[in-house]
C-alpha cells in the first residue's frame, strides 16, 4: 500500500466523505483527491490530516505504527470542535483572543522563561549533511520552563538549530528551526533525532535493527531511501539528541 491507498482507507473508516475530510482541514475535496489519486505524494498539512483521521503520521506515511482501533474525530461535536480551534489558531484578528507583548533580547525573563542556544553557524541537515561545527552560538529562543518540566527535558540541555533540505519534508520543510533534548539520546524506535554520522549532523528518524543495526530514515522517501546499517556501520552516528520541537514561518 502506498500513501494514497492508506490515506483514502483512513478516511474511509472515518466516515468522512472527501469533502468533509477537506472541510474539517480547511482544503478543497479536490486537495483531498489528488491525495488519494497519488498526485499529491507529500502534502504539507499531513500532520492535520492525521490527527483528524485518528491515525500516527507515520502510518500514513511509512505504513507503520497503525492502531489497533482507529480513533478518529467522528461525531459531528468532535468535528465542529476541530473546525472552531482550527478557525481560531487562523484568524489573524489574534487580540481578540489573546494579548501580545512584545520582547527582544533586551527584555527581562519572567520567572517561568529560558534562554535556549540557537546555533546559527551550522545546520542539521535534511539533505545530505552539514559539517560539525557547535562552536558559535548566536541568538537565543525563549521556552517556558514549564512547558519543557511536563515533558521531562531540562533546559540546560537544550538547543536550538536550523534545518535544511528536504528530506524530512513534509512534516520537517526546508528552514525549520528544531530543539534538540541533548540529554535524551537513547533511541526509541520511530522518534526523530539530530545526529552526528561520520562527520555530518542530519535529522532523522531511527529505528534499531537485530544485531544492533540502525535503519536511518527520512520523511521523503521518494528522494532519500532508508539507510540500513549493520551494527559495524552503526558505530559511525553518534546521537546528538532528540528532536522535541520544531517550528517554520511559510
Amino acid at each position: 500500500m502506498e500513501l494514497k491507498d492508506r490515506f483514502k482507507q483512513a478516511r474511509e473508516e472515518a466516515n468522512l466523505t472527501q469533502a468533509e475530510l477537506g472541510e474539517l482541514i480547511g482544503v478543497s475535496q479536490v486537495a483531498v483527491l489528488k491525495i488519494e489519486s497519488g498526485q499529491t505524494r507529500r502534502p504539507r498539512n499531513i500532520n492535520d490530516f492525521a490527527r483528524a483521521l485518528g491515525v500516527p503520521v507515520n502510518w500514513l506515511i511509512y505504513g507503520e505504527d497503525k492502531p489497533e482501533v482507529l480513533n478518529p474525530l467522528r461525531t459531528t461535536d468532535q468535528l465542529k470542535s476541530f473546525n472552531t480551534e482550527r478557525k481560531l489558531n487562523n484568524t489573524s484578528n489574534v487580540s481578540e483572543f489573546i494579548e501580545l507583548d512584545p520582547w527582544d533580547s533586551k527584555t527581562p525573563l519572567t520567572e517561568d522563561e529560558v534562554e535556549v542556544p540557537f546555533y546559527m553557524e551550522i545546520e542539521l541537515s535534511a539533505g545530505n549533511g552539514s559539517e560539525v561545527q557547535l562552536e558559535t552560538t548566536g541568538p537565543k529562543l525563549r521556552f517556558s520552563k514549564s512547558t519543557l518540566r511536563r515533558h521531562g527535558i531540562d533546559p540546560t540541555h537544550t538547543a536550538c538549530v536550523k534545518v535544511s533540505g528536504n528530506s524530512m519534508e513534509p512534516v520537517i520543510p526546508d528552514g525549520a528551526t528544531v530543539g534538540i533534548d541533548t540529554a535524551n539520546t537513547i533511541i526509541k524506535d520511530g522518534d526523530m533525532y539530530a545526529i552526528d554520522w561520520a562527520g555530518a549532523l542530519f535529522v532523522k528518524t531511527l529505528t534499531r535493527r537485530p544485531g544492533g543495526g540502525l535503519r536511518i530514515r527520512s520523511f521523503n522517501t521518494d528522494e532519500y531511501p532508508d539507510e540500513n546499517l549493520n551494527s559495524e556501520e552503526a558505530m559511525s552516528v553518534r546521537v546528538i539528541g532528540r528532536v522535541f520541537w520544531y517550528s517554520v514561518i511559510r
